[in-house]
């Protein structure tokens, strides 16, 4: 972890601030050199006494403010932004095209619209189904690459979604991810080859690799013909997750060899400029001994490496902390984070007990250790968690839950704040800066500096207590009381 750009250093807040703030409103109530520079705010609480709430503050032009509680360093950078978002999965799009085209229309453009909007910028969608889909299946089913075509869940649910965000946010980014390839192209294990014909578990057979590269690149042009351009892919959702309702094993013995002998040549000779994103799964390589640090296997395979852009992670199990051992490794590989669910198990709806913990983990401590996209999983269930398959997550939340008994009611949950959070403020091609961080241990933060030159800060406050914050970017302060058990985002330029 970079120790200057996340400093938790526990001590008092210094009260010398350029100017100061009603605590009850964050309006300015003293400002000596009557700037009218804003600094545009966002604020959320636990409690959801303020959701999503607008307020602007004044930002003065005195002289640097060498004891702000928070200073910025804008000329040292570190990784640059793609983007923050959620899964378009069957189920999210089951549940959004349930919906009223008004309700739909407005809902997509609060998540999606840079200007209307929170202005999220990626998403993950499934390669053929997922435990969020409406059924189990592949792009090709039956037997022979030659047989090839997306499913009636991709041209009925999946595409026409993808076409409203795409209409909200041209720009928004796309990244594609199978569970499983098809039954045929499956065996169980390497040495016997027995073929596999079951949607879980199973190894890829050698015999067909070349197949499935094939079939990556004819799923990414089927895309493009109705108007979706694909960005990057993983090559296997969970690769060492036997169990899920539609899985693969695939150690990274297995990925890198599928690389170097298919999946790479094929891609680059098909003219698709889309980025390979080895991994796809937990911090903690699900405790597999000879499976730890699985991406750096395959980069230090020279016929691999050429091909992969970087690595992707979940959360379900480790922490977050490997991705500055990847990166310490390996400084020119990209990180991002690509999956991380609410459910029974963690209180899921209790925005009380999830706001800040997932900012921290989901938000900060992602984007503080190098990632470049923060992604979580189903943008939109039911209230039950649903539609979902068997074997899959029955426990599960989407970030917003809708109500089946009308397809209206939305309840937004932890995730949504967070990506909404992140995304307001943090646009794509940003640049992580530095900052040093003197609050007391309950204010967190991340810090980044957008492509226009305005500044973007997230932070939040795990305290009891509303907590005053004051910010120096280098030429101008602001100060700002923090609520208590809240998450806040600033910008301004």
């Amino acid at each position: 972890m970079n120790r200057i750009s996340l400093s938790y250093i526990s001590c008092f807040i210094w009260a010398v601030v350029a100017c100061d703030t009603d605590p009850k409103t964050n309006k300015n109530t003293d400002l000596s050199d009557n700037s009218s520079e804003k600094v545009s705010v966002l604020v959320s609480t636990g409690n959801r006494a303020q959701n999503f709430n607008k307020q602007t503050v004044e930002l003065s032009e005195n002289k640097p403010n060498t004891q702000a509680t928070i200073i910025l360093n804008p000329n040292q950078k570190f990784q640059s932004v793609d983007g923050f978002g959620s899964a378009i999965t069957g189920s999210t799009c089951y549940n959004l095209l349930k919906m009223s085209a008004e309700d739909r229309k407005k809902f997509l453009v609060e998540t999606f619209s840079t200007t209307e909007g929170f202005g999220q910028s990626y998403v993950r969608v499934p390669i053929g189904c997922s435990d969020f889909s409406l059924s189990e299946y592949t792009c090709c089913d039956k037997q022979g690459i030659e047989n090839f075509a997306l499913a009636e869940e991709d041209t009925k649910y999946l595409i026409p979604i993808l076409k409203e965000i795409i209409a909200i946010n041209p720009n928004v980014s796309i990244i594609g991810s199978p569970w499983t390839p098809p039954r045929w192209m499956k065996v169980n294990n390497l040495k016997e080859l027995k073929p596999h014909n079951d949607w879980r578990g199973g190894h890829l057979n050698p015999k067909y690799y070349q197949d499935y590269a094939t079939y990556f690149v004819k799923w990414i042009q089927a895309m493009e013909r109705n108007g979706i351009d694909i960005d990057a892919i993983t090559i296997q959702n969970e690769p060492l997750n036997r169990g899920n309702s539609a899985s693969l094993f695939m150690g990274w013995d297995e990925q890198a060899a599928f690389i170097k002998l298919a999946l790479g040549k094929t891609l680059k000779d098909s003219g698709l400029d889309v980025k390979i994103y080895l991994f796809d799964h937990n911090f903690n390589y699900d405790n597999l001994p000879d499976q730890k640090e699985y991406p750096l296997h395959i980069y230090n395979d020279p016929q691999a490496e050429p091909y992969v852009t970087g690595a992707a992670y979940h959360n379900y199990g480790g922490h977050y902390s490997e991705l500055d051992n990847i990166h310490s490794k390996r400084p020119d590989k990209e990180l991002i984070f690509t999956e991380t669910s609410i459910g029974t198990w963690n209180e899921g709806r209790n925005l009380e007990r999830r706001l800040v913990d997932d900012m921290e983990y989901l938000g900060i401590g992602t984007l503080n250790n190098w990632c470049k996209a923060v992604i979580v999983w189903n943008l939109m269930l039911d209230e039950n968690g649903a539609p979902n398959r068997e074997h899959g997550c029955k426990t599960c939340f989407g970030a917003v839950d809708i109500s089946s008994s009308n397809y209206k009611t939305l309840t937004k949950n932890s995730h949504y704040y967070v990506i909404n959070h992140l995304s307001h403020v943090i646009k794509p091609k940003a640049s992580r800066i530095e900052h040093q961080n003197t609050a007391n241990g309950n204010i967190l933060c991340t810090s980044f500096q957008n492509e226009d030159g305005s500044y973007a800060l997230v932070l939040l406050n795990k305290g009891k207590e509303t907590t005053f914050v004051s910010v120096n970017d280098g030429k101008k302060n602001f100060g700002y009381h923090v609520p208590a058990n809240s998450v806040v985002s600033f910008k301004w330029k």
